[in-house]
Order: C-alpha cells, then structure tokens, then sequence
C-alpha cells in the first residue's frame, strides 16, 4: 500500500507499507534510490514486524524540495513515523539511510527502538571536493532518457551487477524512454555536505542499539568501523553496539539477501521487542 505524509515544512513524501503486524520497522534507502529498492528485505521482515518503507525527499515518489541537511532528512524519518503512529521503531539504512538513522535516534531517541547501519560512516571528510565534482560529472554525463532498463542495468551495473538492478528500480518510464527519479543535482548536494563535516557527534546521542553491516568492500574507510563501534559502546546501549562485515559484498549489502537477513534478524532478537 502506497500513501503520502506532509512534513512539518511542507513537503510531500512518499510511504510504502510492505506489509506485516506489531513492531514498526521502519526502511532507509540509499543516495539516488527509493523504498521499494528495500522489496527483497522487506519480504523477509514482514514476518517480524511492520514494515515501512521511506522515499527521501527528492527521491522516488516523494517531492524534490530542499533544504539538503542531514538534519532535515533525518527529521522527515521522525515525522513519518508520527504521523503514522509507529513508533518506537526499527530503523533500518543503507548508505544515506544510515546515517539518516543514526542522527535520527540522536534527535528523537524515543522514537528509536534499535538501528542497522548497513556501509556507512560518520565521517568522509576525506572525500575531495574534486571527487564530488567527478561524481556530479559522470552522473551529468549519463545519457538520459534511457532506450530501456535493460540499458539503466548495462549503465550502472558494472562492476557489480547488484547495482544495476538497484537502479532499475530507481527510473520511471516516460513517452521518450526511462528517467532517473532523483535529480543528480539534488543528490550531489546531499553528497557533498558529507565532504565537508563528520558526525562523530551524532554517535554520542545514540541510545538505542546498533548494528553496523559493513561490506567486504564498500565505502567506509579502513579502521572507522571499529572506531564507530567504540564510540558507540560509551553510550547506555554500549553493549548492544555490534559490527558485521559480510564476506564477498560491495556497498549494496543487502543484495545478499540470506546473509543480511541473518544477520539483522540475529540482532533483532536479542536487542528489539519484535
């Protein structure tokens, strides 16, 4: 079931309902994605709760307004929840997602019963301003409209296919051929504040639970991981706070399915009331 939520700045976003009773479990999606990019997990958790899929503003069905602050995306999560009374809940984040998470249960620690942080850090202030200028540069130069999704797979699937079924479903056919949903623009400037700031601060307000799914080869720089994970066990939930690194995995973790499920269902069974 698809519905909207207006936000307290007046902007509208988009909300799937995946399906499942009881406990709120509440879907973070990537930079340039959208919630029913979350579909092959979502099925899977429905079994242990209500699960709830976000498109980010800008993203997906929701509406392409600023500003671009992880604080404002992070407090469209809290609305959502709110609005449609669930909470405490689950929050699960890829990417974007992650880190909208962390700085969510922050801000609004009673609305957060537990978090997974799926290839995320808190800090990619290592990442160039000539880096993000190459990235509004490729994705500029991506040649849109689309002939079909077999080419959106050929086009951003290489050199991991996962993502380019990831970005299939992230276009929307027109008379002309397939579009990107999010405006590369938007997405760039979502992108770039990560450049210029960390969030070691964020993890200090953090009380629920964490888990944090790393991949065997993702975007989190070496050793921060860990680092997280410290900060994050001076915190009332410290011993809660547990790191996973999946074998064999690019950024898109969760494209591995079994291995996910595994373990974000190990860890909610032992930290969240499902």
């Amino acid at each position: 079931m698809r519905r909207s939520v207006r936000t307290s700045d007046g902007a509208y976003l988009a909300v799937v309902e995946f399906g499942g009773r009881g406990t709120p479990i509440l879907l973070l999606h990537g930079l340039m994605g959208r919630a029913t990019t979350w579909w092959p997990v979502a099925r899977r958790l429905t079994g242990r709760g209500r699960v709830i899929g976000l498109d980010a503003r800008g993203h997906g069905r929701s509406q392409a307004t600023g500003p671009w602050t992880t604080e404002r995306l992070a407090a469209d999560a809290a609305e959502v929840i709110e609005q449609l009374g669930a909470g405490p809940a689950v929050v699960v984040g890829h990417s974007m997602g992650g880190l909208h998470a962390l700085a969510l249960a922050a801000s609004r620690p009673e609305l957060v019963a537990a978090v997974v942080v799926e290839d995320m850090a808190v800090d990619l202030t290592g990442v160039s301003d000539t880096a993000v200028a190459d990235a509004r540069a490729w994705f500029g130069a991506v040649p849109q409209p689309f002939a079909s999704l077999a080419e959106v797979r050929a086009t951003f699937g290489h050199p991991r296919p996962e993502f380019g079924d990831y970005m299939a479903e992230c276009v929307e056919e027109r008379a002309d051929g397939y579009h990107l949903l999010c405006r590369v623009d938007n997405a760039v400037e979502i992108a770039a504040e990560w450049a210029r700031r960390s969030y070691w601060d964020v993890l200090g307000g953090v009380r629920a639970p964490v888990l944090m799914v790393c991949a065997a080869d993702g975007i989190v720089p070496r050793g921060q991981p860990e680092q997280m994970i410290d900060a994050l066990r001076r915190n009332r939930f410290g011993p809660y706070a547990r790191l996973v690194t999946l074998p064999g995995t690019g950024h898109l973790v969760h494209a591995s399915e079994e291995a996910f499920r595994i373990a974000v269902e190990g860890f909610l069974a032992t930290t969240a009331p499902l």
